[in-house]
């Protein structure tokens, strides 16, 4: 199929891909913008967990302080590590930084990960979840798929990884995924190091 360069140009502007991974998007989709955006997208996600094993000790800090009348009253610092210190300089990776900021200040995780989650909390939840199951008369062989269910929404909302990123406008999905995604657009490894949110009378 004969990929134009006009095209190739307005995918590369969708996405933000090379030049050579946009035109195999479009060869792979047969032309449609659609199923090549999923393309670079997935392939992205691939390319990032090769990624994993590689040293990222270059980084940025995002910072987010919200203000109520003359005075702050939180705090967010998040680190984000990648390989380069051309990454951690371009506009792109120090706006997410911000962005992951404001996500924290906003939907307060108490965990980076699911690894992070102790033993003893996830103990916890469960006893919660089978006590409130067995409470509304659930059958035994559905106790599992109901309790690893509730599990999920528990991550979900505590885990920042795991959590929906609360600007629709900047990316729908996870945070976590957002982070695999921008790792296979900019070629390295990025991720979350570690964040802290600080808050008054909290």
């Amino acid at each position: 199929m004969n990929i134009s360069a006009s095209d190739v140009k307005k995918l590369r502007d969708m996405t933000g891909a090379g030049m050579m991974d946009a035109k195999t998007a479009l060869k792979e989709s047969d032309g449609d913008f659609d199923s090549a955006v999923k393309y670079l997208r997935e392939k992205g996600l691939a390319d990032s967990k090769k990624r994993l094993d590689r040293e990222a000790n270059q980084g940025t800090i995002g910072e987010y302080i919200h203000f109520q009348q003359d005075r702050a009253v939180a705090g967010v610092l998040v680190e984000l590590a990648c390989e380069t210190d051309f990454v951690a300089k371009s506009p792109e990776f120090k706006e997410i930084a911000k962005q992951i900021a404001m996500h924290v200040a906003a939907m307060k995780p108490g965990y980076l990960s699911i690894d992070e989650v102790p033993e003893t909390k996830i103990a916890e939840e469960k006893e919660i979840i089978s006590k409130q199951s067995e409470n509304d008369g659930k059958p035994k062989d559905v106790m599992e798929k109901i309790i690893e269910g509730k599990l999920n929404s528990f991550f979900s909302d505590n885990v920042l990884n795991e959590q929906v990123f609360c600007n629709p406008e900047v990316y729908e999905g996870k945070v976590g995924v957002m982070i695999e995604e921008m790792s296979g657009k900019l070629g390295e490894r990025i991720y979350i190091k570690k964040f802290s949110h600080l808050e008054v009378g909290k």
